[in-house]
């Protein structure tokens, strides 16, 4: 049999921490899809992938001009699930089998799909869950646990963090019919939320912060995550979280000149007065002269006309249930105003 045989290779990582020490080493094994002679043909090796947040742009740009779109699928061996088709990989470095050391693996498939991981963890039965997080959910640092991503917890009196896993496939299973709604005829006008949970994480104290942005009604980006550094008030934490939500909106606007759409100002939505005055203030007073300059550059842009921070009511910051667990009510009234209803076919 004449088949062709995919090399491997391995790609390393050291990932940091806020204060540039290697916390972790990470490997990756990856197949390389071509027969070039590393140093002669090629020095480095990438797939070239567009941002999730570039594709969501191109749809709400044209759901905006109501332009007509095509989709095309591409066939591919490592797309998710399974294989059909013969692909075979050489054994990776260092676990060659001494034994058969000419012999080769066969792919099956890449990826799990969310219904097969309901039946690995046979969940395909348990009852759907209308929140992926319990409000009471409180995880805690426990040297002796069990390790999950680097990080050791213990069980709570109401909660465990295997629990909280199992709940948030109980949410998806429950959530399978529910889409991002892009609406024909939306203006091109962009809004960025931006919200923080200040001192959430019950291990180390950090803030989390929450950032969306629209275009028209279009949810073009999202992402919850962790401070890097500590704050010891609400309206240091929301500021951060403003700053980053300005970093955002810059992309967005440098990407929309693409298309020929330049604005001239990107209002950031926040629901904290003090993150909005300490952005309009020139003078560093005491109490806030410890925060990061880099954090500043946030008030640099507003003084300059760049960037405009508004208010917007808590109940009505849709970046809140990117930061926290959210009882029923609320979380449904936020996930709403992300986008996400009832798929039509």
């Amino acid at each position: 049999m004449d088949m062709t045989i995919i090399g491997t290779k391995w790609v390393y990582r050291n990932k940091l921490n806020e204060n540039g020490v290697v916390t972790r080493n990470k490997a990756r094994l990856v197949a390389q899809g071509y027969n070039q002679q590393e140093g002669i043909d090629y020095d480095e090796t990438y797939a070239p992938v567009a941002r999730l947040e570039s594709i969501r742009i191109l749809l709400a740009y044209a759901c905006a001009l109501d332009f007509k779109l095509y989709q095309m699928d591409v066939k591919s061996a490592f797309l998710n699930g399974f294989i059909n088709e013969e692909v075979y990989v050489a054994q990776p470095l260092g676990f060659i089998d001494f034994a058969k050391p000419n012999y080769v693996y066969r792919l099956k498939k890449a990826l799990s799909k969310s219904l097969e991981i309901l039946k690995k963890f046979r969940l395909e039965d348990s009852k759907p869950i209308k929140t992926p997080m319990s409000t009471e959910t409180k995880l805690t640092r426990d040297e002796e646990g069990e390790s999950v991503d680097n990080t050791k917890y213990r069980e709570d009196p109401k909660t465990s963090h295997l629990e909280a896993v199992k709940r948030i496939f109980q949410y998806i299973k429950g959530t399978m019919h529910l889409g991002l709604w892009y609406p024909k005829g939306s203006d091109i006008e962009t809004i960025v939320y931006a919200d923080s949970d200040h001192a959430g994480d019950y291990v180390d104290h950090k803030s989390t912060s929450g950032v969306c942005t629209f275009i028209g009604c279009c949810l073009t980006s999202l992402f919850s995550k962790k401070q890097t550094a500590l704050v010891i008030s609400t309206t240091e934490a929301e500021y951060v979280s403003a700053e980053k939500a300005y970093q955002q909106a810059l992309w967005v606007k440098q990407a929309l000149v693409d298309y020929g759409v330049r604005l001239d100002d990107i209002p950031i939505m926040c629901d904290n007065k003090g993150a909005i005055d300490l952005s309009k203030n020139l003078v560093q007073h005491s109490r806030t002269k410890h925060i990061e300059i880099r954090h500043h550059f946030l008030r640099d842009n507003v003084q300059k006309g760049n960037i405009s921070i508004e208010k917007v009511s808590s109940e009505n910051n849709i970046a809140d249930i990117l930061t926290k667990p959210l009882k029923r009510e609320p979380f449904n009234y936020l996930r709403l105003g992300l986008g996400m209803m009832e798929q039509i076919d």
